[in-house]
């Protein structure tokens, strides 16, 4: 089930949060129960077999936990590593088998005279989010940075949350633990989740799938036009950001429709000034994890020059590899750790710092990440470099682009540039410093209507389309 669908627009999300509404407050146990259930029943409607998968990892993960912090309190610090070691393994261990292992057979038998029968299962959906969240919770405990959750619905909860379940933002467990057994359900929360959530509706269902035409035609072509690769990779750049960033606007609004609050996962990634400003913007949840979980436990910055630059291509290496098992993932990965190294090393960050010349280093920015973003959405390592060879050449006929460009694709391509920009949060600033706070979050909250009766015609009239981060 996807949030973009009349299944849950019309159906699962009015009867949960009326029946949410319907349970008294004091009754949070009882609510906490709905939600389980609740998480469960949309994950089963497209999973049902891996439901039987996610139960199972939260359950070894519960009890790994409680003897992890048990080992901890008794000062056993080496039955504590073991059995540390073993959850990552468990974990790491059945994200790889189902995640990269079809991969792997089928590179051992195109690179070598083995012919092993390629495994047919579906990669479970959600599997990468809820793996890394469980395992931070367990990595937590075991450094001593989080209590031990002993209430398997309250830990079934943290994971299966279903606004988040399938494509993050990837929660902190000390940042929702009290929202677990304490926590208010308000009128302004309700509504500030409803416009949110429409916002970002509105982001996947019109900007992103509108741009998404263009890249899929752009991509998809033989040998494309200079101006339509440019065009298309452009394309492509609208159509990743309004698509995650859709879906993490949808997440944050639904938890604050049911009296939780969860973190930002974006912050307007495309008026970043480098690659490293990026990466402060972009899946900031995937960023913050794979610093305090991998860069800082391989000594981050504080083992000399060398050692940083070995640690940051680690876990870009890593970040690209995350997101599938392709190599075009691995380069982009490796792209922009060259890219951090190269800032980090001709001392880049200082003309960020000048602001004259900002908008050369955003320019910059952009440019860089649009071509990382070719490779990310090219089939093959081949197949990206063609591209951005089509992009660089300069040759061709833009004649191509005349069917795309109508007016409808042309206003909307123009409205995502413009809200790729912090415009939005200037505004609301501006108007709360001349006291007129309340009228434009009254201008936000009227938009909403026409912005969610159009989302609905374009649901109307439009084909199944999951958000892109449903594949990692």
């Amino acid at each position: 089930m996807v949030f973009s669908s009349a299944v849950f627009l019309f159906v699962f999300l009015p009867a949960v949060w009326l029946l949410h509404t319907l349970i008294p407050a004091r009754y949070l146990g009882a609510r906490n129960v709905l939600l389980c259930v609740a998480s469960l029943l949309f994950y089963a409607y497209g999973e049902p077999v891996y439901i039987l998968l996610m139960l199972a990892s939260v359950l070894t993960n519960y009890v790994l936990a409680i003897l992890i912090g048990g080992a901890r309190e008794r000062g056993s610090a080496g039955r504590r590593k073991t059995l540390t070691v073993c959850a990552v393994a468990l974990n790491l261990g059945m994200l790889g088998f189902f995640k990269y292992v079809p991969w792997l057979v089928s590179l051992a038998n195109a690179y070598s005279p083995l012919s092993l029968p390629v495994p047919g299962f579906v990669m479970p959906i959600g599997i990468s989010f809820y793996t890394f969240q469980i395992l931070s919770y367990v990595l937590d405990v075991s450094r001593g940075e989080a209590e031990i959750q002993r209430n398997y619905l309250n830990l079934l909860l943290y994971i299966s949350f279903f606004p988040q379940l399938i494509a993050g933002p990837i929660v902190s467990y000390n940042d929702i633990k009290a929202q677990l057994t304490e926590r208010k359900t308000t009128a302004e929360g309700t509504a500030a989740g409803i416009r949110r959530f429409v916002f970002g509706l509105s982001k996947k269902l019109i900007v992103s799938n509108t741009a998404a035409l263009i890249a899929d035609t752009a991509f998809g072509a033989e040998s494309p036009s200079s101006a339509l690769a440019w065009l298309g990779a452009a394309a492509y750049c609208l159509q990743i950001y309004f698509d995650f960033s859709g879906y993490s606007d949808m997440a944050v609004g639904l938890a604050s429709m049911f009296g939780f609050r969860i973190g930002e996962n974006f912050n307007y990634p495309y008026a970043a000034v480098s690659i490293r400003d990026f990466w402060k913007r972009w899946h900031i949840s995937l960023t913050n994890w794979f610093r305090s979980y991998v860069y800082i436990p391989l000594g981050g910055n504080r083992k000399g020059g060398a050692r940083t630059i070995l640690n940051r291509y680690i876990v870009f290496f890593l970040t690209g590899f995350w997101h599938g098992a392709n190599f075009t993932y691995i380069l982009w990965g490796l792209w922009h750790g060259s890219l951090m190294m190269f800032e980090r090393l001709t001392g880049f960050e200082r003309l960020t710092e000048k602001r004259a010349l900002r908008p050369l280093t955003r320019l910059y920015t952009l440019l860089c990440v649009a071509v990382g973003f070719v490779l990310f959405r090219s089939e093959s390592v081949g197949a990206g470099f063609s591209y951005l060879g089509a992009m660089f050449s300069f040759r061709g006929t833009p004649a191509d682009l005349g069917a795309m460009l109508t007016p409808w694709t042309l206003v909307v391509l123009l409205c995502g540039v413009l809200l790729s920009a912090p415009l939005l949060p200037r505004i609301r600033t501006l108007a709360t410093d001349r006291g007129r706070g309340r009228a434009w979050s009254a201008v936000e909250y009227v938009l909403c209507l026409p912005l969610y009766a159009l989302c609905v015609m374009t649901l109307a009239s439009s084909s199944f389309n999951p958000f892109i981060y449903y594949i990692f």
